[in-house]
């Protein structure tokens, strides 16, 4: 299997364009929740990596995210 398709090798960086950045982590199962958040001021930066627990990560702010498909600019809230 190649190394970019496993999910637990796939990472995200995400760095905080503006204060107050919200990067929450939902869960993987038959029942989406939440199961972790973290707020980002101006200039920090998160790596997230997606596991068996996680399955997707929802970024609320103005954050630049780098993924192994490209880099993406999220929106100010």
């Amino acid at each position: 299997m190649d190394k970019k398709s496993n999910a637990n090798t796939d990472y995200v960086v995400i760095k905080a364009i503006d204060d107050g950045v919200n990067v929450i982590g939902l869960t993987r199962g038959t029942d989406t929740r939440f199961h972790h958040s973290e707020k980002l001021d101006k200039g920090e930066v998160m790596i997230a990596q997606f596991t068996e627990h996680t399955s997707a990560i929802k970024i609320r702010g103005h954050a630049k995210i780098t993924t192994p498909f490209g880099e993406v600019e999220s929106e100010k809230k």
